[in-house]
């Protein structure tokens, strides 16, 4: 699969490691495409950047690897081109400020207003609950997958086993509420578990 990420921060990285490692090329696009540019040039594999101006073009998934509501923006700007295409929202719309709620509008989630935004595109939340240096470093940890579209949501389980993670599926897309509630908790704690970001979401059995 040919795949984009839009952003070129830590999650980007860590993702876009993860993908190399399972053979896939990567596209790194972000409004600075010297930023794009740079981070492609560190990540060890197949990997370039652009600028975001340049769009969504030729690539099978698109990974929206920034914050909300940047994500929903930007799925709204590239609707068209993103009809038929997977789009994985990865955003955890959290008040960062006290980490006590969402910003989200209740009853809907980040990735579901990214589906909105796209209506023709196959949205599938994933990644939002893991640690960007853990995808860096290679660690163990299961990547929560949600989506209403089951070939998208197999599809994403088969990029996350290709780069050593295992995949757990948790149904449609109006899951993403829980998914980005539970991370909120995540975060929250990471203080009193002294998790230092670094903690990982796996199911045991």
């Amino acid at each position: 699969m040919d795949i984009l990420i839009v952003g070129a921060g830590s999650m980007a990285r860590g993702i876009g490691t993860r993908l190399l490692a399972g053979g896939h090329p990567v596209h790194i696009a972000d409004r600075d495409p010297q930023k794009a540019k740079g981070l492609a040039a560190e990540l060890d594999g197949d990997a370039t950047g652009h600028d975001i101006a340049e769009g969504p073009e030729d690539s099978d998934v698109v990974v929206l690897a920034v914050p909300y509501p940047a994500n929903v923006e930007i799925a709204r700007n590239w609707a068209a081109q993103l009809a038929g295409k997977l789009v994985v929202d990865i955003s955890n719309p959290v008040d960062f400020a006290t980490f006590d709620d969402l910003t989200t509008p209740e009853g809907t989630s980040a990735a579901e207003q990214v589906a909105q935004a796209a209506p023709g595109a196959k949205v599938v939340k994933a990644f939002n609950t893991t640690f960007a240096g853990n995808l860096v470093n290679g660690t163990p940890m299961d990547v929560l997958i949600a989506g209403d579209d089951d070939l998208s949501r197999e599809a994403v389980a088969k990029l996350a086993v290709d780069g050593g993670l295992r995949p757990v599926s948790v149904g449609g897309l109006k899951h993403a509420r829980q998914l980005e509630g539970f991370q909120l908790l995540h975060m929250k704690v990471q203080d009193q578990i002294g998790g230092g970001w670094a903690s990982t979401v796996g199911f045991g059995g």
